[in-house]
């Protein structure tokens, strides 16, 4: 059995559960490093947070952050963190595009979430309108789905992190951005994260929530921040929108 299978004998929706939620969604809201891609699957995350650490301590910033956030391996806590200390400064738009630049060369190594690009092709066969509203950089977002012919699925409706990173998730802005543009009423739309972030976005803009949770750590925090709809695999949404819903 593949890790996806064995995640989904651990933790799924119903089918009729996720027959209802596709039911209802006329538009299908994306994150984008989980649920489309493992973004940092041959770049590790944790080697890019290491090395805007190093690049800080490199211009004498090391005591810039406490210890407790230095030991953090996630890249875009790393970012946030500065961006309290420094809101709008040089220094936060520096970091970003190093970030940035760290993310487009993790899309040469990137690996596709299991099932997630027939879902793509088959929502949009079928008339679903899809967005992307991540945290990554909607440069990245771009690079990733031109190399698996995607782009054309998703068209303008890419939200991603800008200079303003008060509005990444668990901010629900970008969530209600794409809901604007594509005149989508909340309830009429489905937002499909592996974060706790990303389901606080959701809770916040009233958005139906699918969690997708490749393995036990992230279902446990999604169940903690209080997700209810999880699957371990996409196969089975894929299954659901293949039989009409």
């Amino acid at each position: 059995m593949t890790s996806d299978t064995k995640q989904t004998e651990l933790v799924a929706a119903s089918p009729q559960r996720l027959r209802e939620l596709t039911t209802h969604a006329r538009v299908v809201l994306w994150d984008f490093d989980g649920p489309i891609c493992r973004l940092f699957a041959g770049h590790p995350a944790q080697e890019v947070a290491a090395g805007l650490l190093d690049w800080l301590e490199g211009r004498g910033l090391h005591g810039l952050l406490p210890v407790g956030e230095r030991q953090t391996e996630d890249p875009h806590e790393v970012l946030r963190d500065v961006d309290r200390r420094h809101p709008d400064s040089d220094l936060v738009t520096e970091l970003e595009e190093r970030l940035t630049q760290e993310e487009l060369l993790a899309v040469r190594s990137a690996m596709p979430t299991a099932y997630a690009d027939p879902l793509i092709r088959t929502l949009t066969a079928v008339g679903s309108r899809l967005a992307i509203v991540t945290n990554n950089s909607p440069k990245v977002v771009r690079e990733y789905l031109g190399t698996r012919d995607l782009l054309a699925c998703f068209g303008p409706h890419i939200y991603g992190r800008s200079e303003e990173l008060q509005y990444l998730k668990p901010h629900p802005r970008n969530l209600n951005r794409a809901l604007t543009a594509m005149g989508a009423a909340p309830p009429t739309a489905l937002f499909i994260g592996d974060t706790p972030t990303d389901y606080e976005a959701a809770r916040e803009a009233g958005v139906p929530f699918l969690g997708y949770a490749r393995n036990e750590r992230k279902v446990k925090q999604l169940k903690e921040a209080g997700a209810t709809d999880i699957v371990g695999s996409l196969e089975p949404l894929l299954g659901a929108v293949r039989s009409g819903g």
